[in-house]
């Protein structure tokens, strides 16, 4: 399959995908070195600055790989899904265990290392759940992660708040929809708010273990959000 001339437009993307094709269609197999950098701006009817950032944009998607004095060569055929990615095709419940996981650790180290500030912030979390309580669904989720998010803040471990963000919005998505279809609200519009108080006790008294059980309680529970 040649490569064509290119349309005026944003180049490098343009550059990006026919390059891409080439390699997915098996154009180019793993192990082999791409044409030069001269020789793929000819083809493509466009500067090498412009080539060298496809070039780039590839090794970003982790099809290709540039090896000093060497080229540029193609180390896979699929491009390598980021995290965000893999997280938004990820089932719910996979992603409600790996909340457990983070969770239930991040509450014990919360109680270990919190701060009056962090205390102060938790608490203030689970007044804007309850108020949040008398209005939807989804405003009632956020301000629950919310509160979620205050906790493990509380942890001061910047990979578990990272990791924690992350699946932030697969989990929001799945508790929404878990809320519509149950019902649950209209039964007690504060759901597992008795649970909240407790981990927010836990926390505040500095009783590491406490904190875990409470929410580790509360999170196997599909139900409690």
């Amino acid at each position: 399959m040649p490569l064509g001339a290119l349309r005026p437009s944003p180049l490098v993307e343009q550059a990006t995908e026919q390059l891409r094709a080439q390699i997915t269609g098996g154009h180019w197999p793993v192990g082999t070195r791409l044409p030069g950098e001269t020789t793929l701006a000819k083809e493509l009817g466009v500067g090498r600055s412009t080539v060298r950032e496809a070039l780039r944009a590839l090794a970003g998607a982790g099809l290709v790989q540039p090896r000093q004095g060497a080229g540029v060569f193609v180390i896979a055929t699929e491009p390598a899904e980021d995290w965000p990615t893999r997280l938004r095709r990820a089932a719910v419940t996979d992603v409600y265990e790996v909340r457990m996981a983070v969770e239930v650790h991040a509450a014990r180290l919360a109680a270990r290392r919190r701060t009056p500030e962090d205390i102060a912030a938790i608490e203030l979390a689970l007044e804007g759940r309850r108020t949040a309580s008398s209005g939807d669904d989804a405003a009632f989720v956020d301000a629950d992660i919310a509160f979620h998010a205050a906790v493990v803040a509380a942890a001061h471990n910047p990979v578990l708040t990272d990791l924690f963000t992350e699946f932030t919005p697969v989990l929001r998505t799945g508790l929404v929809e878990l809320l519509a279809l149950t019902g649950l609200r209209t039964r007690d519009p504060n759901t597992a708010d008795a649970a909240h108080e407790a981990l927010v006790r836990a926390v505040a008294d500095g009783d590491a273990e406490g904190a875990a059980e409470v929410l580790q309680a509360e999170l196997e529970d599909p139900f409690a959000g």
